[in-house]
Parts: structure tokens; sequence; C-alpha cells
């Protein structure tokens, strides 16, 4: 007992130790090398904040002080000393005293910050953190399930109905612990598990091994781990019971039409809830309606979000009003498979609204029939106004309107559109040459196709094609790799809607204020987001103070450009005496340019 009461000591010494420990660096020409290599990470991050020289050698350099520092709050309120300190006393708790893995105790220590709160409000956290904690678990035991459930993503509210009425040790649930490490193993982050665990709890309770046998089962179907992977985090209830038959079902039917399971996979979301057995009915309504395979194939690439978003539910939707219009069958699938653009979920939402409004102003049915079906491209692209403002063109006369839209169909949709511009106007300003354009472009990035990362990067790019293209060779140009910029577009999409102008700019900015090699951005490419005056300003001042020997050689460009205005004057223009006069000499010189 002796002997563990000193281990544990000795542990809780070394813990607080790498915790507080600030070395000072050996410079090397452009690189820093720290002392101790087990606090190499931590006492970088810390150095890398500004330094100022020390006494009577102006070429070794120390960080502020410590005291300065700790006053740097962590994103969860609690000081970032403190917040150490806590992780480091909860650690040893479960990994020493518990018995759990360490693993398991560190993702755990590091991923439950309500739980440290709670913690922190029971001792006194003005003192020494680690050891008032640490006296606190040998007196209290805490109930290991609250913060294990908060680790893996589970708000309070969330996982409390869950919590065991009876035990408040992991280690005496063997078959929870043994399934969430089936889970972390096989490969899904122990963040996200917590969705899994609350929508499909009860496979939490599989005897031992029936989970991954489960996870095996759709590997099986030919999809790659990773694949399972995505699929299980985006649809937990394929997990339960049997291998799902729908989806069994709607993967076969998919790979029929000629879409890959990495197609179908790429398409998901954990944002989204699927019902395989709703998307089977879809396919097979489809299919009921006349569409050949071909058909339903483009159907699906153009708008996958058809069958992905909402289930194909747009599909019933679409269908039932039209029948409501007094359309035959025969005519509903004529008119789905010459305008299968109708079956989207904006242009449903859109016909839905626009027959509502022309229905609630009287309109005779084969003068609704024929508005909407001469404008299907247009509802299938833009949002419609309320009928209120819609009638405020008539000064709320009904009557009016709809005698208006008899005379002239057309005029309806100049009324109804939120935007200013026509139609006609609006449809001729999306050229799909460009759309197609932007898209090959994307594929040649490596996006899957009408993914929905696809999508979102369609929404963020400005310019042509051929414009994007060019920038992105600019980049290459420049010495950088195909792939690191490929990257580096995914990471932040906004740099390639610069002129390339401007990124040369910036790229010889980099070069000729700091003397950085350009790949020095590939790990911060929002560096080329920022204005040309922010870059020019912090960059003259970083190389001034350089010069003067007031900061390190090879700060990085994301320390230098991040931070608030505030937060780089204090930490580097007021750390020489004659900085803050450096400072304004160079924005009004800039200012000036």
């Amino acid at each position: 007992m002796l002997l563990r009461k000193v281990r544990i000591s000795a542990s809780l010494k070394m813990i607080t130790g790498l915790n507080n420990l600030v070395l000072s660096p050996v410079s090397d020409k452009n690189h820093i090398f720290l002392q101790s290599p087990q606090v190499q990470t931590a006492s970088r991050i810390q150095f890398l904040h500004s330094s100022k020289p020390i006494s009577n050698n102006s070429n070794q350099f120390v960080p502020k002080s410590v005291a300065q520092s700790s006053i740097a709050l962590s994103t969860d309120g609690i000081r970032r000393p403190v917040k150490a300190d806590a992780q480091a006393a909860l650690f040893d708790y479960l990994h020493t005293t518990r018995g759990l893995s360490f693993l398991d105790s560190e993702h755990i220590s590091k991923n439950s910050p309500r739980f440290l709160e709670g913690l922190l409000a029971k001792v006194d956290s003005e003192k020494d953190v680690l050891r008032a904690l640490t006296k606190f678990f040998r007196y209290h035991p805490i109930n290991e399930f609250e913060p294990f459930f908060e680790s893996m993503g589970l708000s309070e509210r969330e996982y409390a109905p869950f919590l065991p009425q009876e035990l408040i040790f992991l280690s005496d649930d063997e078959l929870l612990l043994d399934n969430y490490h089936t889970l972390s193993s096989y490969g899904l982050p122990r963040c996200e598990i917590g969705r899994l665990f609350k929508e499909v709890n009860e496979i939490f309770r599989y005897e031992y091994g029936v989970l991954n046998m489960k996870l095996r089962a759709y590997e099986q179907l030919g999809l790659r781990r990773s694949n399972v992977i995505k699929l299980v985090s985006c649809s937990p209830q394929l997990l339960a019971g049997e291998v799902d038959n729908a989806f069994v079902r709607v993967l076969g039917r998919m790979k029929e039409l000629g879409f890959d399971s990495n197609w179908i996979v790429g398409h998901l979301s954990s944002k989204n809830t699927y019902n395989w057995n709703r998307m089977l009915e879809t396919l097979c309504f489809l299919q009921e309606l006349g569409f050949s395979d071909v058909q339903m194939e483009a159907l699906f690439r153009e708008d996958a979000a058809l069958l992905f978003a909402g289930c194909g539910k747009q599909v019933d939707i679409v269908v039932a009003l039209l029948v409501k219009l007094g359309l035959k069958v025969e005519e509903v699938l004529d008119l789905v498979v010459k305008n299968p653009q109708i079956l989207s979920p904006k242009c449903a939402k859109n016909f839905s609204k626009a027959l509502a409004i022309l229905l609630e102003i009287g309109t005779k049915p084969e003068i609704t029939v024929q508005i909407l079906l001469s404008h299907m491209e247009v509802l299938a692209s833009h949002s419609l106004k309320g009928l209120k403002t819609v009638l405020k063109d008539f000064n709320s006369d009904k009557h009016s309107l709809c005698e208006a839209l008899e005379k002239n169909p057309s005029t309806f949709f100049n009324l109804a559109f939120k935007t200013k511009k026509s139609g006609a106007e609006f449809v001729a300003a999306r050229s799909p040459n460009n759309i197609v354009e932007k898209t090959d472009f994307l594929l040649r990035l490596g996006y899957v196709e009408n993914s929905e990362e696809m999508v979102k990067a369609l929404k963020q790019f400005r310019g042509r094609g051929d414009q994007l293209q060019e920038r992105f060779d600019c980049l290459v140009g420049a010495g950088l790799d195909f792939n690191t910029v490929s990257g580096m577009v995914k990471q932040a999409p906004t740099v390639l809607n610069q002129t390339r102008d401007i990124l040369e700019k910036k790229m010889d900015c980099l070069k000729n204020y700091l003397g950085y090699p350009v790949e020095s951005i590939a790990g911060f490419p929002s560096y080329l987001c920022y204005d040309m005056k922010r870059i020019s300003l912090r960059f003259s001042m970083y190389a001034w103070l350089r010069e003067k020997g007031y900061v390190k050689p090879m700060l990085s460009v994301s320390t230098l450009l991040a931070c608030s205005d505030a937060r780089f004057i204090k930490y580097y223009v007021n750390i020489h005496p004659n900085g803050p006069e450096m400072w304004e000499n160079l924005k009004r010189s800039l200012a000036s340019d």
C-alpha cells in the first residue's frame, strides 16, 4: 500500500512538471530545438508567443512570464493551466486508481469539459488544482459514466436518461465497454459514438463479438471499411437487428443503375437521418412510373438529393400535386420524364408554393397547369415570395391578379420571384457551361461527383472554371506541389476566389518580406484570404522586430496573422521600446501608398 502511494505521488509530480515546465530553446539557423522531447509540443506552443531578450545577451530568448501566459482561457472558459491540471488529475484517477486503459483514460479526461467544470467547482481552483482534485478523488469516487458519455459527444441532457441507477464504475459494465471498444477499434471516432449510443442503445448490450460480426457483414456486401464507418455513423439503425434488407436492396438497385458504393456513401451526411425503406419505395415507384435505368441514372446524377435528402419524399409530394391539378397518371409520367428536375427538393417546394398561390387567387386549372408546366426550369432554380407580397402590386385584389395571369402567364413569375430579375433573365444568367466547367475542375481535384462536399464547394467558388484553373495553376507555378494545392483548396476554398494578380502579390510578399518558403503556408492556406493591408503591416512589423533581435526568426504565418490587432500589439509591437512608434509609422506609410 505504501509503495502504491509513493508511485501515485511520483506520477502526479511528473505530470505537474510536464504541464508547467517552460524551457528555453536552443536556436540553430531556422530551426528551434527544445531541451526535452517529452514537452516539445507544449513548450513550442508557449514559446511561439513573442519573446524578448535576456539581459546582457541579445542572442538568446525566453518566453514572456508564465504568469502572463497563464491568463489565457481555453474555449470552455477554464484557464489553460488549470484545465491541464484537472485533466491530468482525472487521467491519473481513471488510469492509475481505477485501472482503465491508457487510451480510454486519456480520451475521457481530454473530452469532458463540462464534467471538469463541475469538479473544479467542488475544489479551490485558485490553489494547487492537481493536489486538490487528487485529494477529492481519494474520498469522493465519481460517477465515471458521466465523463465517459460526454467524451462520446453527448450532452448532459442527452446522456442523463442512460445513467445506470446502481453503477458508478465503468469497469462494472463490461458489455458497454466491449462494444464501445469494438466501434473505436473498427475506426469510428470516439467523439461520434455518442450518436449511435443515443439512437441504437441496444447495440451496446450485444454479447461479445456480435457487434464486430455485424460490421463485417456489411463489408461482405462489397463495402470498404471506410465506407462502413461512414455508413453506420450516418445511419446507426443499420447495426440494430439483422443486416438491413432495405439497405441491401437499395445498394443492389443503385449498382444496377451504374453507381458504386463510394458514390452512394459519399452522399450521406451525419446531419441527416435516412429511411432506407422509403428510398427503396422511391426507386420502385420511379420504375413503376416508367423510368428506364438510363433515365433514373441521369436523374440521380443530376440531383442526388432527390433520393438522399428527404429519402425520396419529394417524389410522392410532386405526384400528388400533379394529380390534384387533374392530370392523369399517363400525363404525370410524361411530364416527369420530360422534366425530371420537377422531382428535386427545391423544385418540389417551389412547385407546391406556386400551386398554393394560384389556387388561392382562383386561377383556372388549365391556366394553372400552363403556368407551372411552362416554367419548370425556373421553378427548380429560384425561390418565390408569399401571396401577400405578390398581391401588393395589385392592391390586394386577387381578381385583378387572376385576370392578369390569364392574359400573360409569365406575369406571375415576374411578380413572384424574390430577385429583381425576370424569369428569363434569371435563367439566362445561369450558364450551364459555367457549372460544367466548375464541376470538371472539382473532379480533377479529387471531389466525389454530386457529393455533399462538391455541392458546398460549388457554392463557395466564384468565377468560371477556366479562371479557377488559372488561379490553381498560379499556386502550383509558385513552387507548391499539385497535391499540396489541392489540399489547401479543400481546406479553404475561398483561396481561389481571388484574382491571379492578388495571389501572386501575396506569394511574393511571403518570400520578399519574410524570406519564407512557399511551403510555409501549406498548413495555413487561409493566409491567401487575408487582405494585403493586414499582411503588409504585420509582416513589416515582424521583419523590423526580427532585425532588432526581439522575436524568433521563423514564427509561423498563422501566428502573425490569425490573432487580433490588440493581441498582436500586446505581444509583438509593445515588446520593443520603439515598437509603438514604428507601428504607427508603418500604418501611415501603407495608408499613403
